[in-house]
């Protein structure tokens, strides 16, 4: 028995067809009432009249154009044998014009006013009885489309919200997969190229141990200084990520001031290395900083671990708004493991985050054989901004 007067009732309620069967017991009852309460004795067919104009109100949301025609057909009779038998208010015929009027299509809707007007103004005896009666006609069925168009306002607005939350959860998950690329950009460029000069610092190390001690204990000062700069700049990155709350243009990020020392451990490689920075360097925005550092930094890792070369050549210089970043090699030229597409050279994840490293500064780089086709060169633009010419006005 709760399970049925719950499937009834409904868990924030009583269902519509409750609702609507109580709506016709009310407009029933008033319908017989008025009967009772006419001065002329009636006959039982006209109560049961009064009754059937209530009759179809349960199933008026599913059917509304139907039961307004079931609920004003016997009000139309009654009015015909026993005018002054009918309600003031016939509440049944009401509720059900309400109901074409909120959820009816358009042309059903303005039809039916259209037949309901011209019924209350030809159908009344009287001017009065006319009026009250379009008053309560065209009352109900403006009632009712001010509530359609509520209904439907109150949908274009969840759609709205449903959109909006898809927009942000779509947001939200490509700022992750930037966020996680970024990571996967700062770890590969701090490991690649520590580990690339331990590696080679390493292999070197047995073979001048005992020929050359000093050369030695300048190799293991150089494994050792590579590894604390890794520490250091991986403590930059994990700090941000132990603090959800940490805003990452504010954690610390490396300078172009910083690129004498990752020159002076590739030196410590045996590579010959010639560093031109730019002299003023205290307006450049920090993550124009940043992104030329790490370029140079995979640029110089790609030619220990690859190009076979014992000179690179770094050039950082500005040109009006432009920061110009250029890394050349003497090494045998293109990696085996690069291959040219359209638009410039492809190869291993470090040439990819050269170039999403520019590209996100809102700038591009290029990369490919040095000059007559010796060597290799890794060269980028990016752009300095309104905030840096704003600096240096100041």
């Amino acid at each position: 028995m709760e399970r049925v007067w719950g499937r009834v009732v409904g868990p924030a309620g009583p269902g519509p067809y409750v609702a609507d069967s109580l709506l016709a017991l009310i407009a029933a009852g008033v319908a017989v009432w008025s009967v009772y309460q006419d001065a002329t004795a009636r006959p039982w067919w006209i109560y049961l009249l009064a009754v059937a104009t209530a009759l179809a109100l349960p199933w008026r949301r599913r059917g509304p154009l139907t039961v307004l025609a079931l609920a004003t057909t016997p009000s139309l009779v009654i009015s015909a044998v026993a005018h002054s038998a009918n309600p003031q208010v016939p509440l049944a015929a009401v509720i059900a014009l309400y109901t074409v009027a909120e959820r009816s299509s358009d042309r059903v809707r303005w039809s039916v006013l259209a037949v309901v007007v011209a019924g209350n103004v030809l159908g009344t005896h009287s001017p009065n009885g006319a009026l009250f009666s379009l008053l309560t006609s065209v009352g109900t069925f403006v009632f009712g489309s001010l509530v359609r168009a509520q209904r439907q306002l109150a949908r274009v607005q969840a759609e709205r919200a449903r959109e909006a939350g898809e927009r942000a959860a779509s947001d939200a998950a490509r700022a992750v997969a930037e966020e996680r690329a970024r990571i996967a950009r700062e770890m590969h460029d701090i490991l690649a190229h520590a580990v690339s000069l331990m590696v080679i610092q390493a292999e070197a190390g047995p073979v001048v141990v005992r020929g050359d001690p000093d050369r030695a204990i300048r190799t293991f000062d150089t494994i050792a200084d590579a590894g604390r700069d890794a520490m250091v700049q991986l403590r930059r990155v994990l700090g941000v990520l132990k603090d959800p709350e940490a805003d990452r243009q504010l954690a610390p990020q490396p300078r172009l001031s910083e690129l004498a020392d990752v020159a002076e451990r590739v030196r410590g490689a045996g590579l010959r290395v010639e560093l031109e920075l730019p002299e003023d360097r205290r307006a450049l925005p920090a993550d124009v900083e940043a992104a030329a550092y790490r370029i140079v930094q995979e640029a110089l890792t790609n030619t220990v671990k690859h190009a076979g070369a014992d000179r690179a050549a770094i050039r950082v210089r500005r040109a009006g708004e432009v920061l110009e970043v250029v890394v050349s090699d003497n090494g045998r030229g293109v990696p085996t493991t690069v291959d040219r597409t359209v638009g410039g050279w492809s190869g291993g994840r470090g040439l990819v985050g050269i170039r999403e490293r520019a590209t996100a500064c809102g700038g591009r780089a290029e990369a490919g054989p040095g000059p007559e086709g010796r060597g290799f060169l890794v060269s980028a633009r990016l752009p300095l901004g309104a905030g840096a010419m704003e600096g240096v006005g100041g």
